[in-house]
């Protein structure tokens, strides 16, 4: 995923399916100086930090 589309989702107010390396993520904030962004795998209430290019997005919720 580009930056760009990572801003647009977590500005956004639908729901979208956003994966990392299979585990389905929360994006929680977005850091532009080092494009990673700050996400918490969902289910196992981990928060970390990951390359914006590593995220896939899936479907979205409305």
């Amino acid at each position: 995923m580009d930056f760009q589309r990572a801003q647009e989702i977590l500005n956004s107010s639908d729901t979208y399916e956003v994966f990392y390396q299979g585990k389905l993520v929360w994006i929680k904030g977005l850091n532009p100086d080092d494009n990673t962004a700050d996400v918490e795998i969902l289910g196992e209430k981990i928060h970390t930090k990951v390359p914006v290019n590593e995220l896939v997005e899936g479907g979205s919720f409305y």
